[in-house]
C-alpha cells in the first residue's frame, strides 16, 4: 500500500484529498482490504460528479436550527426567551393555538412531527417542580385537550408526552418550561430520521395552527 504524502498544517485546496483505499480496478472491499491488487490515494477532484448509490434529500432550511437561530444568547433572561416573546405577539404569527389563563399552547416552530405541540406557563420558570398549583393544573388540562383536538383533527395513532429537563435531557430552550405533546402514526419513524436524520413534515405550520384553533374547544360559561 503507498504511504500518503505529509500535509502541511491548515486547509490547503492543493492538498484536498481523499485517503479512500480503493483497489487497482475497483472499490473497497469488505473491512477496507483491497480485493484485487494495491491500494492508492485517489484525488478527490478527478471524482466530482462521479454518481453513487446515495439518495439526498436537502434540507437547507434545518440550518436555522441546528445553528441556533432562535435560541436566545442568555437562557435566564426572560426578555430573550421565544416563549416569554410569543404571547405577546398574534397568534398567527407566533404559531399559538390557545390561550389558557396562566399557560398557552403553541406550535413547535422546528416539528418532530405534524402537529407538535408545546404547552408552557407564561411565567419564566425553568423546573417543573417551580410551577405553582394554578400552572400545573393548567399545564395538566390544556395537554389533555390538546390531545383530544389532535385525535379530532389529526388521528394519530398515539401520543409522545414528556418534559425535558435541563440541556442535558434534550431541551432546546431549557429556561423557559415546556411540555411536549407529539402526535405518532404507525411508520412515522421510518428510514428517514433512522438513517437520513430528517423528518419530513407534510403540512405548513400556518396551516396546523388555523386547524387546531378552530377545532380547540370555547371555554365553558360561567
Amino acid at each position: 500500500m503507498s504511504t500518503p504524502e505529509a500535509r502541511p498544517a491548515g486547509p490547503s485546496a492543493d492538498w484536498a484529498r481523499a485517503d479512500v483505499a480503493t483497489s487497482a480496478v475497483g472499490g473497497p472491499s469488505a473491512g477496507g482490504v483491497p480485493a484485487d491488487g494495491p491500494s492508492r490515494i485517489e484525488d478527490a477532484r478527478d471524482l466530482v460528479g462521479v454518481p453513487d448509490d446515495t439518495q439526498r434529500l436537502w434540507t437547507p432550511h434545518r440550518m436555522a436550527y441546528i445553528g441556533g437561530e432562535n435560541k436566545p444568547k442568555d437562557p435566564d433572561d426572560g426578555e430573550q426567551c421565544p416563549f416569554c416573546a410569543a404571547p405577546g405577539k398574534d397568534d398567527e404569527d407566533a404559531l399559538i393555538v390557545h390561550r389558557g389563563e396562566v399557560a398557552y399552547v403553541v406550535l413547535n416552530l422546528y416539528p418532530y412531527n405534524a402537529g407538535h405541540l408545546l404547552v408552557c406557563p407564561y411565567r419564566h420558570v425553568a423546573d417543573y417542580t417551580d410551577l405553582d398549583d394554578a400552572e400545573v393544573r393548567e399545564v395538566a388540562e390544556l395537554t389533555r385537550t390538546a390531545m383530544r383536538v389532535i385525535r379530532e383533527v389529526s388521528h394519530p395513532a398515539g401520543f409522545n408526552l414528556g418534559i425535558n429537563q435541563g440541556p442535558v435531557a434534550g431541551a432546546g430552550i431549557a429556561a423557559h418550561l415546556h411540555q411536549h405533546v407529539v402526535p405518532r402514526w404507525q411508520g412515522d419513524a421510518n428510514f428517514l430520521p433512522i438513517v437520513g436524520r430528517t423528518k419530513a413534515v407534510p403540512l405548513l405550520l400556518a396551516d396546523t395552527r388555523r386547524m387546531y384553533a378552530e377545532a380547540w374547544p370555547a371555554p365553558e360559561g360561567p
